[in-house]
């Protein structure tokens, strides 16, 4: 049965410009931490600064490294504590907060931290692995990824940018399928695959020690752009474009680098990549299973 660790010291990262955090948020957290008699340093940081401060604050070895920021940043947290490294809590502080929402569920910061500390137990965390980077959420490739950047503009009302990426990832589409094999299987062939860990995952157990596989294949510029729209305002992960499977590796080509989106990240991946599913990639700090509280 999982322990319910001893938290007395504590590192917090508040990203204040990843859209749901702010420099008030980081005096709150300093104050919730101080109230509970913890022993805390919080850092409100932006920009360049993150990296650094999550880098400080991991490798100063506290009980538990708090993030208040967006699903990138909470990828990065874990990715520098690994899975031997100190306790992270990834709290809802960007605009779609997926991993904080599947640990915690979907409520306020506050009140996932007060829980956490006063009931929260030590559990590993899987995810997946692409080109050497972890990714606890998602990952995908192909042209689609390049809609993420467009969503994102229109979450935070800015039309005109978000009409730009959108001309971007329409002008993509079609550019260049992939290749993939699962598994070791035979080859296919896509316009995109994504990668879900069972957390995301709306058809796998969260503790499945596999990743779900979409392969999103449209036929024709009009499921292209069903998809597409998909993408901006609900869950393509529906359309009868895509289907799904489970795997844990695979094997994507492409003639040239491959657009991707690590939970919420852009980035651009080799002509070739090799991705896994790793049982262990860090540990959070989350709310007892309910068979545990039971």
């Amino acid at each position: 049965m999982p322990q319910n660790p001893r938290i007395s010291r504590v590192e917090a990262v508040v990203n204040i410009a990843s859209g749901g955090a702010s420099p008030e948020a980081a005096e709150k957290m300093a104050a919730l931490l101080a109230e509970r008699g913890v022993t805390a340093r919080v850092h409100a940081v932006q920009g360049e600064e993150v990296g650094r401060s999550l880098r400080t604050a991991i490798e100063s070895a506290p009980d538990l490294v708090v993030i208040l920021a967006g699903d990138g940043t909470a990828r990065s947290a874990a990715e520098l504590a690994g899975p031997d490294g100190p306790l992270i809590a990834p709290l809802a502080g960007g605009t779609m907060n997926m991993l904080p929402h599947a640990v915690y569920g979907v409520r306020p910061w506050e009140e996932a931290l007060a829980d956490a500390l006063e009931s929260g137990e030590a559990r590993d965390i899987g995810g997946g692995c692409v080109d050497g980077r972890s990714f606890l959420v998602a990952a995908i490739l192909g042209a689609p990824a390049l809609w993420a950047p467009a969503r994102e503009a229109m979450r935070a009302g800015n039309l005109s940018i978000a009409l730009g990426r959108m001309r971007r990832a329409w002008s993509r589409a079609f550019s260049g399928r992939l290749r993939y094999a699962l598994d070791g299987g035979p080859r296919g062939k896509a316009e995109a695959l994504a990668f879900m860990c069972p957390m995301a995952s709306k058809v796998m157990a969260n503790d499945e020690q596999a990743l779900e596989a979409a392969i999103i294949d449209p036929q024709g510029l009009a499921q292209a752009a069903r998809i597409g729209l998909s993408a901006l305002i609900s869950d393509w992960r529906s359309d009868p474009a895509v289907t799904s499977v489970s795997c844990r590796t695979a094997g994507v080509w492409a003639a040239g680098r491959i657009p991707a989106v690590l939970d919420g990240e852009p980035a651009r991946l080799p002509s070739a990549a090799r991705i896994e599913w790793r049982p262990k990639v860090a540990r959070v700090l989350a709310p007892p299973r309910e068979a545990d509280a039971a």
